[in-house]
């Protein structure tokens, strides 16, 4: 493929990147990652509400992986309240899985700023000339794996997407289990709440665990774009040194 063509892909792979770390970054802080209803259940039951009666007896909340906010409501009007996980959540929630959400959050960032960097890197740059040598092999032992002493940055560049899709994969499981399986939103709703008991009703993921998954499938299209670029994957032998270790083999 021509120098140029190169260059337009690794530029276009480069902005996706960059543009995703930013959308990850501004997810983490914000509380849009799920909105659910829950329903009053000691209120409804005291009243024998039904149909249209039970709509007095619905709250929502929306959070985040830091903060939300959400409304109860068990019939004698509605009850704003807000909350943040740390510290104030840290013994109603899984705090392990939590955690790992968030930290897995931040190395996507880091690893989806690195692969911009390169993919930015190998379409202005000679990263071959300028960074093959001791340095080079350290660094790319380090962000990728250790692979072959004659592996060029592009191989890199290969080895990144997928680390970090795997990061936004990890990110996207652990917090469904969390939300799914813990009931992470009505321990929420009853956190504090001695006299009444909540059941979730709905819950539906929101902007910002859209964004993660964008990011997780921008990492898949700039492995596919590295490929059309003509670089083969990490794992991916060619014939010719297969050739060559079957030759080598031979000799002795």
């Amino acid at each position: 493929m021509p120098s140029q063509q190169k260059k337009v892909i690794f530029c276009t792979a480069g902005v996706l990147s960059f543009v995703c770390a930013l959308g990850v970054v501004t997810a983490l802080g914000t509380p849009l990652w799920v909105k659910a209803t829950f329903l009053c259940k000691t209120g409804a039951l005291l009243v024998n509400a039904s149909g249209q009666e039970l709509e007095k007896f619905m709250g929502e909340i929306q959070y985040g992986l830091f903060h939300g906010e959400g409304v109860r409501q068990c019939g004698l009007g509605a009850r704003p309240f807000r909350f943040s996980f740390f510290p104030n959540l840290l013994k109603a929630v899984p705090v392990s899985i939590h955690v790992n959400v968030i930290l897995f959050s931040m190395i996507l960032v880091v690893l989806t700023m690195v692969g911009a960097a390169f993919f930015l890197y190998n379409a202005f740059g000679k990263p071959f000339e300028t960074l093959h040598g001791p340095l080079g092999l350290y660094l790319l032992s380090f962000i990728s794996a250790p692979y072959n002493q004659e592996i060029p940055v592009p191989t890199s560049c290969c080895s990144l997407p997928s680390v970090a899709g795997s990061c936004g994969c990890l990110v996207m499981v652990l917090f469904a289990s969390e939300v799914k399986i813990h009931h992470l939103s009505e321990k929420i709703a009853n956190y504090n709440e001695g006299t009444y008991a909540y059941k979730t009703q709905s819950e539906k993921y929101t902007t910002s665990f859209w964004v993660v998954f964008m990011c997780f499938f921008v990492h898949f299209l700039n492995g596919l774009l590295i490929r059309l670029a003509g670089f083969q994957f990490p794992f991916a032998k060619s014939k010719d040194s297969e050739t060559t270790n079957v030759a080598a083999d031979l000799m002795y």
